[in-house]
């Protein structure tokens, strides 16, 4: 049998609920955790793989004893996986709007607490041309946001860029800058001429993506620089989050500082050095250009990137 015969063969007899129930185990850190998330038994779960793995020839999770991961066939699954499964979700969009072509929806993934005017006024703008177009905002952490991104289940993501996918589209919307912020009850909270040495040895907090290789690389080299207590007592994915546990003075930790200006003022944050050259962080506007879009998810990325080309990038740096 020839290779394009094979392939017909498997995309024949190919069971769309099995890549279904891949991608969820995927993301899982074991059978028992996938089948409790789709609310299956775990035989069936189990059973599922094995008929993929069949249909497929390949191993796709290694599941030997203490190991829970893909195999190099799975990896490659979980991306085509994952669009293949996004498609399908959008079949039901895409059946309405053959009704009724002018309304549209348009679904924003979104890290947490972004606050840019140039996107705010995209927001107006939009709502005002395309009064019948809706928006929903779905918070998540930015890897997230670009998984719904590159599987079609949301139309654009505002979020941090570790490393770009070919596969998609990126405009950097803003940078923002980052410092280092103590809570009213931390023993350093309102103290002047503080140096970078006083930090020393204090414990912190921050997100879970402040790793070397992550997309806050810069805001992790701040804190080393700073030789701050190499264990994080506490962590989210979410800023207002961080932003509590550096409050209620479990450590110091980093925030954007144009996003905490109010804190600051009211008394709830105090900044911390390095006071000089912060480190820059870029969010991105990220998009899928092999998606098919509606009127309203094409209006309002066309109207996000007139906005960010007429803008000049020295009115999307937030200090």
């Amino acid at each position: 049998m020839s290779s394009t015969d094979s392939a017909e063969k498997l995309a024949r007899d190919m069971d769309w609920n099995l890549l279904r129930t891949f991608v969820v185990l995927a993301k899982s850190r074991s059978i028992t955790e996938a089948a409790d998330t789709m609310r299956l038994k775990q035989p069936t779960v189990s059973s599922a793989l094995k008929r993929l793995e069949d249909r497929l020839g390949k191993r796709l999770i290694d599941r030997s004893p203490g190991n829970f991961r893909l195999t190099k066939a799975g990896e490659l699954l979980e991306k085509e996986a994952i669009e293949i499964h996004g498609a399908i979700l959008r079949l039901s969009t895409l059946m309405r709007e053959t009704v009724d072509e002018v309304r549209g929806h348009v679904q924003i993934a979104m890290a947490s607490h972004v606050i840019c005017p140039l996107f705010d006024n995209t927001l107006t703008e939009f709502h005002k041309t395309h009064p019948l177009g809706t928006l929903s905002i779905d918070i998540s952490a930015s890897r997230y946001a670009i998984d719904k991104v590159m599987s079609r289940q949301a139309s654009i993501a505002i979020c941090l860029v570790k490393d770009k996918n070919p596969a998609l589209e990126y405009k950097r919307l803003f940078r923002e800058y980052f410092g280092l912020f103590c809570g009213p009850s931390h023993p350093l909270f309102g103290l002047e001429n503080l140096r970078k040495t006083d930090l020393a040895g204090h414990s912190t907090v921050s997100f879970v993506t402040d790793h070397m290789s992550e997309a806050l690389r810069q805001v992790t080299l701040m804190r080393a620089d700073a030789d701050l207590e190499d264990r994080v007592v506490g962590t989210s994915a979410n800023l207002e989050e961080v932003r509590r546990l550096i409050i209620a003075g479990l450590g110091i930790g980093p925030l954007p500082i144009h996003v905490v200006k109010r804190d600051i003022d009211d008394g709830h944050l105090w900044r911390l050095p390095p006071y000089d050259a912060p480190p820059a962080v870029d969010v991105y506007a990220v998009w899928n250009p092999k998606a098919r879009l509606n009127r309203a998810e094409q209006a309002f990325l066309d109207m996000l990137l007139a906005q960010i080309d007429t803008t000049p990038m020295s009115e999307r740096e937030y200090v």
